[in-house]
């Protein structure tokens, strides 16, 4: 991957490099207006359903994101693992949900420092030995841990399979003096089958049924206890669901979790926020992609083939990258240049073929190509780095990734 290489002008003093002219290609690349749009949007979308947002930041762990995220409303960053926790900490985020299990000795200590050093921390319990150790681990450390638990499915991943196993599990947490029930926790991308929107709707009003059961027997251990699921595909369902009765007398505190909507995508998401609108026509513009990869030709070494500088290292590829727009390296924005009937027909490590039209005739060594790509927790990791960029591509900031 490359490293942005600023411009300096006879003064010696560093100018805001533009993407086609002072810097090294391949760079991933977010734009600033579509970004702004998305996290407004998404924002929105939760407060007019009555419930916080607390985008899932495995996606970017980009805390200049995060910190954007938080300055737009967001309630807390969700992350996957301790270390991710930790990272988001240190770069200033102090309500840390871990939509994961706690396991390990190691991993423990970490949230336990955390915790000490001020964290509010969350994560999610689904076994009676994970219950039994957390409350060993912290009670030797004179700390409280505050866990959810995780409501699962048959034939899905982690969580409760069952509401018997849930009451017995809320019983084991209360035998531990160390551990709070602050509420539940689900995932609705694990639901498949032949109707999965039927399948997540059931899923999401079960949550929420098992959520106030609880709450009237008395096993939570907070007054307004969480309940949270929402994945960046069915987040509409949810919320519908989160928006009941039950949830919102003020007895409950519901959150929502997407985390691929801060930049959107043009494959998976794209699909996925089609049949959000096709759902919810009241919705308005709805959620645009901001993350692209910027690549040069790298050489035209037959007749209809184009090889792109830009690899499986470089630009996620569960689906192939599609050929966005395409600029003269040193032209302007403005200037954009045909990809009408690219097709990108294999990816290797760090070349991208392209099986050029017969009416590309203009094509050259070096042209700047912009790419996008399908799932975007799949690009951002690649990079240490993301460039921000203005309407004009001029690059605005340096957005560093904590992977």
């Amino acid at each position: 991957m490359s490293t942005m290489a600023l411009a300096v002008d006879k003064g010696g003093i560093e100018l805001s490099p533009n993407l086609l002219s002072g810097v090294s290609l391949p760079a991933a690349v977010v734009h600033e207006s579509p970004l702004t749009h998305n996290l407004a949007w998404m924002q929105r979308f939760a407060e007019a359903h009555g419930a916080y947002l607390a985008p899932h930041g495995k996606t970017t762990m980009t805390p200049a994101l995060f910190h954007r995220q938080i300055a737009a409303g967001a309630w807390g960053i969700t992350l996957a693992t301790a270390p991710q926790c930790r990272a988001a900490f240190a770069h200033g985020i102090k309500r840390l949900l871990m939509a994961n299990q706690l396991v390990g000795q190691a991993n423990m200590a970490i949230v336990a420092t955390l915790l000490e050093e001020g964290a509010e921390f969350f994560c999610v319990v689904d076994h009676p030995e994970n219950v039994r150790q957390l409350g060993q681990f912290f009670a030797s450390r004179g700390l409280t841990l505050s866990v959810l638990i995780e409501v699962g499915v048959e034939g899905g991943r982690c969580g409760c399979r069952h509401q018997a196993q849930i009451i017995a599990l809320a019983n084991a947490i209360a035998d531990e003096p160390a551990l709070a029930l602050v509420g539940l926790e689900g995932y609705e991308g694990v639901v498949h089958g032949d109707d999965p929107e039927s399948g997540i709707r059931r899923y999401a009003e079960y949550l929420v049924q098992v959520a106030v059961e609880l709450e009237r027997a008395g096993l939570f251990s907070v007054a307004n206890p969480i309940v949270t699921a929402s994945g960046s595909a069915w987040y509409d369902l949810i919320a519908e669901a989160f928006h009941s009765a039950p949830l919102q007398q003020g007895r409950f505190t519901p959150v929502l979790r997407p985390g691929c909507y801060v930049v959107h995508d043009h494959g998976l998401y794209h699909e996925a926020q089609a049949a959000v609108m096709a759902r919810r026509p009241d919705l308005k513009q709805g959620l645009e992609p901001a993350l692209e990869v910027f690549a040069q030709v790298q050489s035209l070494p037959e007749p209809g083939l184009a090889i792109i500088a830009l690899g499986k290292r470089d630009i996620g590829h569960d689906q192939l990258p599609l050929a966005l727009r395409r600029y003269r390296e040193s032209g302007t924005q403005g200037q954009q240049l045909s990809v009408a009937g690219w097709e990108v027909t294999k990816i290797m490590d760090q070349h991208t073929f392209v099986r050029l039209p017969e009416e590309a005739q203009d094509v050259a060594v070096g042209d700047i190509v912009s790419f996008g790509a399908s799932h975007p927790c799949l690009t951002f990791d690649k990079w240490r780095q993301l460039l921000l960029v203005d309407e004009q591509l001029t690059v605005r900031e340096t957005m560093n990734t904590c992977f």
